[in-house]
């Protein structure tokens, strides 16, 4: 298998059990080796106080395309932490895109670096995961595992 069918396999095996990226609306629109693109719609139920989307349903969406760009290598990968810098308000009915692209993958370790823009392309926050590998664990039963695969 190529590394991006590798991928295309991982992303549908973590949406079956990601409830929590399902809820938000968040749809994979992409996946690579160490790549994916995330969307969303600023729904009402998503706004705070001030009729903007909540920074922490910002952060998820960035940190669900980390998710997904981190784990393509069919590896179990997690977060070991981040930083987001909210730059920008998202408003009622928004759509959302998070980018996320590796940054740095070196034995157990990765930095992986997120922009989400809204439909204008203008950026509303950036994010930087870290991740960590745990090396051997397949996502995806049967196929191959890391970055040679």
């Amino acid at each position: 298998m190529s590394p991006q069918q590798i991928a295309d396999a991982v992303r549908e095996d973590m949406l079956d059990d990601d409830h929590a990226t399902r809820w938000l609306g968040i749809e994979i629109a992409a996946v690579g080796p160490g790549t994916s693109t995330a969307t969303m719609t600023v729904r009402k139920d998503m706004l705070n106080g001030h009729a903007l989307c909540h920074g922490g349903l910002i952060t998820a969406l960035a940190d669900s395309a980390f998710a997904f760009a981190c784990n393509a290598y069919n590896e179990v990968t997690v977060a070991s932490g981040f930083d987001v810098n909210l730059l920008s308000s998202a408003r009622l009915g928004d759509v959302l895109t998070a980018r996320a692209e590796e940054a740095s993958k070196s034995g157990r370790t990765g930095v992986y670096d997120v922009v989400v823009a809204n439909q204008h392309g203008e950026r509303i926050a950036v994010f930087r995961g870290r991740s960590y590998t745990m090396k051997g664990r397949a996502i995806v039963e049967g196929l191959p595992v890391g970055r040679q695969a």
